[in-house]
């Protein structure tokens, strides 16, 4: 039986102030399961806790879930999480970890579908779905603050149909342009959206030189290439290719290089490191197709139109990655059915590698299959982290003791 979200009713989480580094934030109650000799209730984990869980039954009657973000509300300091599943987009105030609660829902704009991502800029959510024609809905997330017969149903605030489905959107919040990949246009490559007027998305071209793309991260770059400081540089995981493109100038995007490397089943997505020196690649099809335990592949970006490989780090079980991030010198992987596992970074220069602990919402197998968990939000001040699981919902963490 799939242990149902109905939680344990305790005090409130204190509290956290916002601040510009992150804080773990004590909480005061007692966990659903605390994560004991190898396992949280039925769930194995490492050093982190089970907060919290909801169904997908009670995520608006959902089949399936996807995507995850979070948000910070920057005038209550609560935090919500951004929930996708097949059908909606659904919205939970975490400020409470052990009593989550539902604050209602954003339907899709058309049909459902498995794919459903979004990204939060300027306390707005946008939200694009591989629906038929759903477009970018966009969604005042401040609109929670007044909610007061919860779960409501919600309307979207504006809506760009400039494209029609889109497999993923990537956001640079420091620029205020958001990045579809894998619509129809400009071959699947980014589609360029400015988002500074965050109700009126206006059409800001593409870049359809590297192909399809699957997902990608961009940064206004910090990194040690001193040749690109403060360029807007995207790095694309474009299925068979990293692609590294400047597209400071929105009407003349430049590819800067680009990087393969042996045994390519699908490049799916990547994240840098927080120095901006390493980019971790995670191949979606390289576990199926060629055998043996999760690889993430390491590239040193110290050289942008240089990229070379690094090393690469093979995990302890067969399953599949998905979406990875880092926070500090930790890397969080979503496993898809070894759910997420926690690695430790600090000593990535020396192609050293240790996973430092874990929580698997699919304890069935670990097999190498496109089951459990999609995807990991790692950023809440609280320290509190969130994870969505294709089969099983919505989940709650912590680390262990923290």
């Amino acid at each position: 039986m799939y242990k149902k979200a109905l939680f344990i009713s305790l005090t409130l989480l204190i509290g956290c102030t916002k601040k510009d580094v992150f804080e773990e934030t004590p909480f005061i109650g007692e966990p659903l399961a605390k994560c004991i000799n190898g396992f949280a209730g039925e769930y194995p984990c490492n050093n982190y806790d089970l907060l919290a869980h909801i169904s997908l039954t009670d995520l608006n009657l959902s089949t399936a879930g996807n995507d995850c973000w979070g948000w910070t509300d920057p005038l209550t300091n609560n935090e919500y999480a951004l929930m996708g599943s097949n059908k909606t987009l659904t919205f939970i105030d975490i400020t409470d970890p052990i009593n989550p609660k539902i604050m209602g829902f954003l339907d899709t704009q058309t049909v459902s579908s498995s794919w459903r991502d979004v990204k939060v800029f300027n306390n707005h959510a946008y939200v694009v779905s591989e629906a038929a024609g759903h477009g970018m809905q966009v969604f005042d997330l401040t609109r929670l603050r007044d909610v007061v017969d919860a779960p409501e149903t919600f309307s979207n605030d504006a809506f760009y149909s400039g494209f029609g489905k889109a497999h993923n959107i990537i956001i640079n919040e420091d620029s205020g342009f958001a990045y579809a990949v894998g619509t129809s246009s400009f071959s699947g490559g980014p589609h360029f959206v400015d988002i500074t007027d965050p109700l009126n998305p206006v059409a800001a071209g593409g870049f359809s030189g590297g192909g399809y793309s699957h997902d990608a991260q961009v940064v206004t770059y910090k990194g040690p290439d001193t040749d690109y400081t403060d360029k807007e540089i995207l790095i694309g995981s474009n299925a068979n290719q990293v692609v590294i493109v400047d597209v400071t100038d929105k009407s003349a995007p430049i590819t800067i290089s680009t990087i393969t490397y042996q045994n390519i089943g699908y490049t799916h997505q990547g994240w840098f490191t927080e120095n901006q020196q390493y980019f971790i690649l995670g191949d979606e099809l390289d576990e199926r197709d060629f055998g043996g335990n999760t690889r993430t592949i390491v590239f040193d970006f110290t050289d942008l139109d240089n990229p070379i490989y690094h090393t690469e780090y093979i995990g302890p079980t067969a399953a599949i990655d998905h979406n990875g991030y880092t926070k500090g010198t930790t890397y969080f992987q979503a496993n898809y059915t070894a759910g997420v596992r926690m690695i430790d970074l600090s000593n990535i220069e020396a192609k050293s590698f240790t996973e430092i602990g874990s929580f698997d919402t699919y304890p069935e197998n670990d097999l190498a299959s496109f089951r459990g968990t999609w995807n990991v939000y790692p950023y809440f001040q609280s320290g509190n982290i969130i994870i969505s699981d294709i089969n099983r919902g919505f989940f709650i963490i912590r680390k262990s003791g923290s």
